[in-house]
């Protein structure tokens, strides 16, 4: 086998290796960008949005602060 057929042996099977490699990142890729379509889709019912967050936390608050308030102010200290 001469050098030019060893050489283009050798090219041919890395060219091979390098489209598989690039198929395989391709569609992780794409699977990936279902992923987070997917998570952008879902994310809204499954979880609360910060701005509900923190009115609930205000409301709990402000209850704690009359409870607390009613105890400092108890008559039986």
């Amino acid at each position: 086998m001469d050098n030019q057929s060893l050489l283009n042996t050798a090219f041919g099977a890395a060219l091979a290796v390098a489209g598989w490699v690039g198929r395989e990142l391709w569609s992780a890729l794409k699977n990936l960008r279902e992923d987070v379509h997917q998570i952008e889709v879902d994310l809204p019912s499954h979880y609360i949005r910060r701005d509900e967050f923190v009115d609930s936390m205000r409301e709990i608050k402000d209850m704690l602060a009359k409870i607390f308030d009613k105890l400092d102010n108890k008559a039986d200290k």
